[in-house]
């Protein structure tokens, strides 16, 4: 029985086409790839005015994308209202939730790094799904345009 089984296997192999790869092939840029990191928090004003922005850097070939390379600078609340806009306009994808809220010591080196990542993992994922690549109107601009308003899309 086990011959048999090891048998169709080879059979199935050995129909298998093996194409040889170039180095060009093999180390080129990908067909499709999409990099974007959240990176260089800083920290603005003073008291109750304070507040931290990220730097968000994108690097694609994504048609979606207007641009190949880009880099903006967003709040926290910013992302909160982007992932409101993106929960509305997009029923059937289930949108990841952003880091919580932070009450106490929000601008210490630990919170704004744990913050940071959170912020990058959501953009990654949101900026990856299919869905939301071509049925969003606000995902490249959030990520992209320097100039991005929220009051230039209604919601």
């Amino acid at each position: 029985m086990a011959t048999s089984s090891t048998q169709k296997t080879l059979e199935a192999t050995s129909r298998l086409q093996i194409k040889e790869q170039s180095i060009e092939e093999m180390y080129g840029v990908p067909e499709n790839f999409l990099e974007i990191e959240v990176r260089n928090p800083q920290t603005h004003g003073f008291g109750r005015k304070m507040y931290t922005d990220y730097e968000i850097v994108c690097r694609t070939n994504i048609p979606a994308f207007k641009l190949e390379k880009s880099s903006v600078r967003r709040r926290y609340s910013d992302f909160e209202w982007f992932r409101d806009v993106l929960e509305r306009e997009s029923s059937r994808v289930n949108i990841p939730p952003l880091p919580g809220k932070v009450f106490t010591n929000r601008f210490s080196d630990e919170v704004i790094e744990t913050r940071r990542e959170g912020l990058e993992r959501f953009l990654q994922i949101v900026a990856g799904h299919p869905l939301l690549q071509t049925g969003s109107k606000v995902l490249s601009a959030f990520i992209q345009d320097p100039n991005f308003s929220r009051e230039n899309y209604s919601y």
